[in-house]
């Protein structure tokens, strides 16, 4: 190599080396207001939470009260089956449902003949619904 050529490239790493590097400091923001955050951030994240909570609540009222909606919901499934086995006897048995008014617990239950069928109508007065069924003749 010819001396121009070495004399040259030490000169090039010689000011390649002078450079004078510069550099960032890393500054971390939190995100979250509760650890410095933006405050404008909370809704964002209180949604996002709520919507990945799979937990269902809990009832505050206590474990009694838990027991009695258990048993008032067991007794009206009862009584809807009952409803429903008779009701399915009346069409194709000999025993079957009378035509009247019955209160059942916390269910009002009216039945009647019509030209269509027998129509059941059922008053939840826990709830205010009511629900009507037609059973048509066959």
């Amino acid at each position: 190599m010819n001396k121009s050529v070495i004399v040259f490239l030490i000169g090039l790493l010689s000011g390649i080396c002078s450079l004078k590097v510069q550099a960032q400091d890393f500054v971390y923001k939190p995100i979250n207001p509760a650890f410095g955050g933006e405050v404008f951030n909370y809704q964002w994240l209180q949604s996002s939470a709520t919507a990945q909570n799979s937990h269902e609540e809990e009832k505050e009222a206590g474990e009694e009260e838990g027991l009695f909606d258990d048993f008032s919901e067991s007794l009206k499934r009862q009584l809807l089956n009952t409803l429903s086995r008779e009701l399915t006897s009346s069409q194709f048995g000999e025993d079957g449902l009378e035509v009247g008014s019955y209160n059942l617990g916390g269910l009002d239950v009216d039945i009647a003949e019509s030209l269509e069928g027998t129509v059941i109508t059922i008053f939840d007065r826990a709830s205010g619904s009511e629900t009507t069924v037609v059973v048509p003749y066959y």
